[in-house]
């Protein structure tokens, strides 16, 4: 079988430190290959000079046996590389028509036409969003979806999906695996790139493991086990605490922290009814487009709810209506946000200088000096206790893994000394070793006797932290369940029917 494109002993480095190193690497024409491994092992970076973004310091990339250099994605567009990234890479104020058709615009455009065009295209691949939307009002799995499609209209022969699933609900998987298993059909090459292991297993011809920048196995998928693979990604059996479901006895309610009455905004949250206890992990399901982070960002300032009929929000029994986020972060309502590279942190800074501007913005004293000495000394501080790994003390945001980055963005939340904290998709692109590091942390934050609130789309990780269940469905909390009662058919039903 052709390969189509092939790295030779391909380094890439950043500041003299090695991302991925002496990599050797193979696509053939119309495989599926699943680029496995931990956040920081150098995937995306490996991907990223595929596609054009990055070029290598040493070695060789051939596309159809012939060596190449692409200096822009434009470039690796041009020669059929197309790649969906892990953040989304689309323009806010465009429509989702708009950019799909980006860069492959007609001489004269019909809005209307482009519209139908775009609908029609979403809908045969199973994408229930609207073309005419602005980008900037859309949720991060259809962000995610849009990425997608634009990447398939332009009948690349490579498309790199990194982590195209992170947010898609059960049923859009379906969709999405039946589309790459019709692009394979027609002869294009797939890099997968995916911490959920089950997903390589089902989809992949072959899968690679890296680690620590270095190549460790290559072969057909069907020699794999998902604990022959966790060894390979981490040296390490993990099979036993990655979301493993213990019937223990949910925590005792403490004090009631947070009581919200027929909360409403717009037409995304709807008379929602709910309660948070301190010393608990609460849990939060629902589909996408169930009203879960609209209800998480009310209540932490994020977004306003309706003015008129809008509900109640008790903290600590006392009636709060926060219109932006700092008053809620000092009352101590903190929001670990779904979509790190928008509202997480800023790129172009160290993780060091995000966590200072965490601290300044629940400092007391107005007139607090800013010092890069302080800045470097909460990047080894957190960084020891929530084991970052970064390429080098200078590196900046962009620089980092997705799973490092999520690192910092609860550093920061964490530093702001949070008596209830809400976790927005808080594995979402984190590797195996680092989904039970955070793990482990909410558990001792509930167990300190802070009141925690878990949002996740994934239900094995719903029933492995939370001690109850609160099922979301068209705005509302449709359901409560404790943990130790749970079932995924049942949690299922009750979000769906």
């Amino acid at each position: 079988m052709n390969n189509i494109i092939e790295m030779q002993d391909a380094t890439k480095s950043f500041g003299g430190i090695a991302a991925f190193k002496n990599v050797d690497f193979t696509l053939r024409k119309g495989e599926i290959h699943a680029l496995l491994g931990e956040n920081g092992a150098g995937k995306s970076t490996l991907t990223k000079v595929m596609a054009g973004v990055y070029r290598l310091n040493s070695g060789k990339m051939l596309l159809d046996g012939e060596e190449v250099t692409l200096g822009a994605p434009s470039e690796g567009l041009r020669a059929g590389v197309a790649m969906v990234f892990q953040e989304t890479n689309l323009v806010p104020a465009m429509t989702v028509a708009q950019n799909i058709y980006l860069g492959d615009e007609k001489m004269f455009n019909r809005l209307r036409g482009l519209y139908i065009d775009a609908r029609q295209f979403l809908v045969s691949m199973g994408f229930q969003v609207d073309p005419t939307a602005q980008v900037s009002t859309l949720g991060a799995a259809q962000k995610q979806m849009v990425e997608i499609a634009r990447a398939v209209h332009h009948n690349a022969r490579v498309i790199i999906f990194d982590e195209p699933t992170a947010t898609l609900t059960p049923e859009e998987k379906r969709h999405f695996f039946s589309l790459i298993g019709r692009l394979k059909a027609k002869g294009v090459a797939i890099i997968f790139i995916s911490h959920a292991l089950e997903e390589a297993l089902e989809v992949s011809d072959r899968i690679t493991v890296l680690r620590d920048g270095e190549l460790v196995v290559t072969g057909d998928a069907k020699e794999f086990t998902r604990e022959s693979i966790v060894q390979a990604m981490v040296g390490r059996n993990l099979t036993e605490t990655l979301h493993g479901v213990a019937r223990r006895e949910p925590r005792p309610y403490g004090k009631k922290v947070l009581s919200v009455e027929n909360l409403s905004c717009g037409g995304m949250v709807r008379n929602s009814s709910f309660s948070v206890f301190g010393g608990q992990v609460t849990g939060i399901f629902g589909l996408v487009g169930a009203g879960r982070t609209e209800m998480a960002k009310i209540v932490s300032g994020v977004m306003k709810r309706d003015f008129m009929y809008g509900g109640e929000v008790r903290l600590n029994g006392k009636p709060v209506r926060y219109r932006v986020p700092r008053p809620a972060m000092r009352d101590g309502i903190v929001y670990v946000t779904e979509d790190r590279k928008h509202d997480g942190f800023f790129e172009t800074m160290t993780p060091g200088q995000n966590m200072l501007l965490a601290e300044l913005s629940t400092a007391s004293n107005p007139v607090t000096p800013v010092t890069m000495s302080r800045a470097a000394e909460l990047a080894r501080e957190w960084g020891e206790k929530l084991h970052l790994r970064a390429i080098s003390e200078r590196a900046r945001m962009i620089e980092l893994s997705g799973g490092n980055q999520q690192k910092v963005v609860i550093a920061k939340s964490l530093i702001q000394k949070p008596k209830l904290i809400i976790f927005d998709e808080p594995t979402r692109g984190v590797d195996v070793g680092a989904i039970v590091e955070i793990h482990q942390l909410i558990q001792d934050l509930a167990d300190q006797g802070l009141a925690v609130v878990v949002i996740s789309s994934y239900l094995p990780e719903i029933m492995a932290v939370s001690d109850r269940i609160l099922v979301a469905k068209r705005g509302k909390i449709v359901e409560e369940i404790l943990a130790s009662r749970a079932s995924e058919e049942k949690i299922m039903f009750a979000a769906v029917h």
